[in-house]
């Protein structure tokens, strides 16, 4: 097939993988790429005594975590505190966690529980603890969104993927300066591919995104994003604010959504086979295509 057989061709202009969930992301030039999303993505969560998932919408310092990927380490960061390292394996007993509606058995880190409880309780200002996801524990995507499509997920919200165009952060910028409102980056928006060479908000309408250098594999967006606080919230501060949230508000009412705010697709992963053994790897530069649909 040409390039010329698709209505939108792009590249993969960022990748992020977001380890613990609603701290900061790890911008990376490749990762591997699974049904459930991309390597380590979400992949643990902080969550209080009862075990609810704790997120920056009530805990904006959440922001200034910032997690690292060493050999066989997960590093985590803080201003002002040593960082804490926990092994990628750590697993011990299974304690109850709750994302939203789900609620999974998560490992609770075993001998490495109690020195994360403690420094994350420090962080954060609260009684509040780290846990690993069980792969063993069956968490789907909501089939009313992924339909048919196997669509597996750790920590996230609901979706393995984030997909987002770079001209989407570059069209929001231009309105905030209209409005005197400093320009933000797509760390507001905690996307896990970020596309360029497409115009802005594409990803709202095409029907699938195949990776030309992965034959196969394709990303099918399912779900518009809908926006809370969080793009509101300073990754380099913590700080929250209203001037990111007040320009979406003025042009991303989505009627697919009862007019909440959405910006960026979540997406399920076709074609890749947990069970074949294989392990594709997405990159940043590779191109991604597809064709248009219209309601």
């Amino acid at each position: 097939m040409t390039e010329t057989a698709f209505d939108v061709q792009g590249q993969i202009a960022q990748l992020w993988i977001y380890p613990v969930k609603s701290c900061a992301g790890i911008a990376v030039q490749q990762a591997v790429l699974t049904r459930h999303g991309l390597q380590w993505d979400r992949h643990w969560m902080v969550v209080d005594p009862q075990g609810e998932f704790l997120t920056q919408r009530s805990h904006p310092r959440m922001a200034l975590i910032r997690p690292e990927i060493a050999e066989e380490h997960l590093l985590l960061h803080f201003p002002g505190q040593e960082p804490l390292q926990v092994p990628l394996q750590a697993g011990g007993g299974l304690r109850r966690a709750r994302v939203w509606k789900d609620t999974v058995q998560a490992w609770d880190l075993g001998e490495w529980s109690e020195a994360a409880r403690q420094w994350l309780s420090r962080a954060l200002q609260t009684d509040c603890a780290l846990v690993r996801f069980d792969p063993a524990q069956a968490r789907q995507a909501n089939e009313h969104w992924a339909g048919d499509d196997d669509a597996p997920v750790h920590f996230a919200d609901g979706y393995p993927l984030l997909v987002l165009s770079d001209a989407a952060v570059e069209d929001l910028n231009q309105r905030l300066v209209q409005a005197g409102e400093a320009v933000v980056d797509v760390r507001r928006f905690r996307p896990n591919i970020v596309i360029a060479g497409v115009q802005a908000h594409d990803e709202d309408l095409v029907e699938h995104l195949q990776v030309q250098e992965l034959p196969g594999v394709r990303l099918r967006p399912c779900k518009p994003c809908t926006r809370c606080p969080i793009p509101d919230i300073d990754p380099e501060t913590g700080v929250p604010g209203t001037a990111v949230g007040d320009a979406m508000r003025a042009y991303r009412q989505d009627p697919r959504m009862d007019g909440a705010i959405t910006f960026g697709m979540n997406a399920v992963v076709l074609g890749v086979d947990a069970e074949d053994g294989r392990a594709p790897v997405l990159a940043v530069g590779q191109t991604l295509a597809g064709d248009l649909q219209f309601a």
